[in-house]
């Protein structure tokens, strides 16, 4: 028996169930997170075997690491200088794989399987993540709610996390019931239509394009979604504003602040930030002043834009990129995943947006008059105003910098395309779908190629392709200055191709979709 597991435990469990949501969002402003992370240092120095050779390899001594200078000089870890080069033992604490109750499995962009073990205490910590947007957005505290995990289940990371995290808010008391038909179709209308009738709200949690399948086949089939006061958890993709309006309206939804939150998840260590209702406010404001985005993040694309706990994961920034440091079943110290995206301090961004005439305290949309739970109305809770609302950091996050097409020196960002295909008419007619690329005729020209999967049972005509090449031409030029500058006009309209649902050669079935091909 391993008495020092049971203690983590015992003492995370307890620490989770008892410490208020807003005593744990607020730690930061009594404790240094940059002190916090040097002490991260000093464990993980102390007690990973991996992280000592390293040291060793580098010829850093740790007690020479005193200092925030200091940390910001310690080199970075990858999965190619670190995670890759020891054995999975060795990356954990003690050298003891079994400190580690589980293990997921990730595949990466190299397609090679990557193992991260966790324990309890890690799932703990991220189960806050969590509690944030089922208190904050969803109001679960007062309303029966049921989960539905609708991430893919087995070894994968995000269904099992997911269903884990959320049966932790249920032992702290909230009223939620977790059911995990992973991405099965029928499962999902099936307890939705049998189980939903019983519980005040309905929360769907998965990959954004299935959920948003699950929703229109729904529909479809009969479905009547907004019997069910649906809500919505995302993670694994950004998507615009445009599209969360069109899935919310497709629920019934009618607070788009409040009735859906993103997550800026990895498997390496969970849940790194989350969307709130402030975040989303912001992101709002930003998707109708593309000047104020581009001002703001420095590109023609609307990131993911988060806020995140500090000293839960410690972020950092590198040429445009993204470092972390946080603890988990391997601990990880400047992490570098090469996410593209930056930090901005909360005090900062409310300066920022004022300059732009904005202040999202006061214009978040809050539930102050009715709050509706199925046919019943009920005053809202007490402090209702204050929810969604915390001065914690904000992360951006654009992704993968190689998922970008280069045209006459503009960088042009499946963001932009998507946008299109989201306007009123054309989003009836397909799924969402594209690939975007770069070809050249026979006579060696250059154009933009954008090949787009129509929705299920319907006929692809040259009306349709006009208007969709025009729909997205439109956006490009509202939303990339570089395109509108750089490109020539002749050279701007996309060549747009319909191709069937579940095409095999752009939309295979079964594998996760890639919206650039070089």
């Amino acid at each position: 028996m391993l008495e020092e597991q049971r203690q983590r435990a015992i003492t995370a469990f307890q620490e989770f169930l008892f410490a208020p949501l807003e005593t744990r969002l607020a730690r930061h402003e009594n404790i240094s997170p940059e002190s916090n992370a040097i002490a991260l240092f000093e464990f993980i120095a102390a007690t990973v075997p991996a992280y000592q050779a390293f040291l060793t390899e580098h010829g850093i001594n740790p007690p020479s690491v005193q200092t925030y200078q200091d940390f910001q000089k310690l080199p970075f870890i990858t999965k190619e200088n670190y995670l890759r080069r020891h054995p999975l033992a060795d990356l954990c604490r003690n050298g003891q794989l079994e400190m580690c109750d589980t293990i997921a499995v990730s595949s990466g962009s190299t397609g090679k399987p990557t193992f991260w073990p966790r324990f309890l205490a890690d799932e703990l910590q991220i189960a806050t993540r969590f509690e944030q947007i089922f208190h904050d957005s969803f109001y679960a505290d007062t309303r029966r709610t049921l989960a539905v995990i609708c991430f893919t289940l087995g070894s994968w990371v995000g269904g099992m996390y997911t269903t884990n995290c959320c049966r932790y808010l249920a032992s702290k008391g909230y009223p939620i019931t977790v059911i995990s038909p992973g991405n099965n179709k029928e499962e999902i209308f099936r307890v939705v239509q049998e189980l939903g009738p019983s519980f005040e709200q309905v929360v769907l949690l998965g990959y954004p394009p299935f959920i948003k399948d699950v929703i229109d086949s729904g529909i479809a089939r009969g479905v009547q979604w907004p019997q069910y006061q649906i809500k919505m958890v995302f993670a694994g993709e950004v998507f615009s504003e445009e599209w969360r309006s069109l899935v919310g309206e497709r629920v019934g939804s009618n607070n788009p602040c409040y009735d859906s939150a993103s997550l800026y998840g990895t498997a390496d260590a969970g849940v790194l930030g989350n969307e709130t209702p402030l975040s989303i406010c912001i992101r709002r404001f930003l998707a109708d002043h593309p000047e104020a985005a581009r001002a703001l993040f420095g590109e023609s694309r609307l990131p993911t834009l988060v806020q995140y706990d500090p000293l839960s994961r410690f972020f950092e920034t590198h040429e445009g990129t993204l470092l972390f440091s946080g603890d988990n079943g391997i601990p990880l110290l400047r992490y570098h995943i090469s996410d593209t995206g930056g930090l901005i301090a909360y005090d900062a961004m409310l300066k920022f947006l004022a300059q732009w005439g904005f202040d999202p305290v006061t214009a978040l949309p809050q539930e102050n008059s009715i709050i509706h739970l199925g046919l019943k109305e009920q005053s809202p809770p007490q402090q209702a105003t204050e929810r969604g609302i915390h001065p914690l950091p904000f992360v951006y996050v654009f992704g993968r910098s190689h998922f970008t097409v280069s045209y006459f020196g503009a960088n042009i960002y499946p963001e932009n395309v998507t946008v299109g295909l989201e306007q009123p008419v054309i989003r009836e007619w397909v799924t969402g779908k594209f690939v975007l690329q770069v070809k050249e005729d026979a006579d060696q020209n250059r154009f933009l190629s954008v090949v787009v999967e129509l929705a299920p049972g319907v006929e692809g005509s040259k009306e349709k392709q006009e208007a969709i090449a025009s729909s997205i031409l439109s956006q490009l030029l509202r939303l990339n200055s570089e395109f509108a500058n750089y490109v020539p006009p002749e050279y701007q309209m996309p060549q747009v191709a319909l191709a069937s649902t579940s095409d095999p050669e752009y939309f295979p079935l079964g594998v996760k979709h890639r919206y650039t091909r070089s």
